[in-house]
């Protein structure tokens, strides 16, 4: 494999889907491996420490969300989840082990490509942070750490995935401003606003799961904003 070609794992246990999503990927320039079941994914991660795991949520052996939870302890990696059910129950189980988007079948490899590349994006925008000087924001007794992407509340640390990080570090930036979906949209996952917002509320309720239900305030038929609580 070429060292500097990112490398992907493609999970799915449908092989025509599987099949399909390698192949596109492969010809956006990625170096793809492929995994079936759960066993399987978390033994590749193990060996082969993939830049992002396309990751389904329905898988034999054990599922998707274990695969996410069992992936993220040794070793942070960015997660795009893939799910049959549009449901938001299932999708914030998915945030809570760790994913970091999701896509509802069925879904365009357009669309699929665009994710993916956004999310390595990212990667590379933590990475280039995380180099320079620390910097903390404060908002009443929530503090975040830049450079080591340590989150605290009243002095008590939270856990958070790189998203919640990424989004809650936005909206503190701008401390009792409203920004909209379609602004988080683009400063947060580097996408068009024509993307759609769902992905935005969905991680806000995940994220204010963590930092206290009234800190992130909703400002219907707009957007979000942090408060000091």
């Amino acid at each position: 494999m070429s060292q500097d070609r990112r490398r992907i794992l493609v999970v799915e246990d449908e092989l025509v889907i599987n099949d399909s999503v390698t192949r596109r990927l492969v010809a956006e320039g990625y170096d793809v491996l492929q995994a079936w079941d759960g066993p399987g994914a978390v033994a590749t991660c193990a060996t082969s420490a993939p830049d992002l795991v396309v990751l389904d949520v329905m898988l034999p052996g054990f599922d998707g969300l274990e695969v996410c939870r069992r992936i993220q302890v040794d070793r942070p990696v960015p997660v795009l989840m893939l799910t049959a059910r549009d449901d938001e129950v299932d999708l914030l189980a998915g945030l809570a082990v760790g994913a970091d988007d999701y896509l509802t079948k069925p879904f365009g490899m357009r669309e699929l490509v665009a994710r993916v590349a956004a999310l390595l994006r990212r990667v590379d925008r933590a990475g280039e942070l995380a180099a320079r000087p620390a910097a903390v924001l404060t908002v009443g007794d929530l503090s975040l750490e830049t450079g080591t992407r340590l989150v605290r509340l009243a002095g008590q640390p939270v856990h958070l995935t790189p998203t919640e990080f990424d989004l809650l570090a936005c909206l503190a930036g701008a401390p009792g401003h409203v920004l909209t979906r379609e602004q988080l949209l683009a400063d947060v996952w580097d996408w068009p606003a024509a993307s759609g917002t769902r992905t935005v509320d969905s991680h806000v309720k995940s994220l204010r799961a963590k930092v206290g239900a009234g800190r992130v305030r909703t400002v219907h038929g707009v957007g979000y904003a942090l408060e000091d609580g």
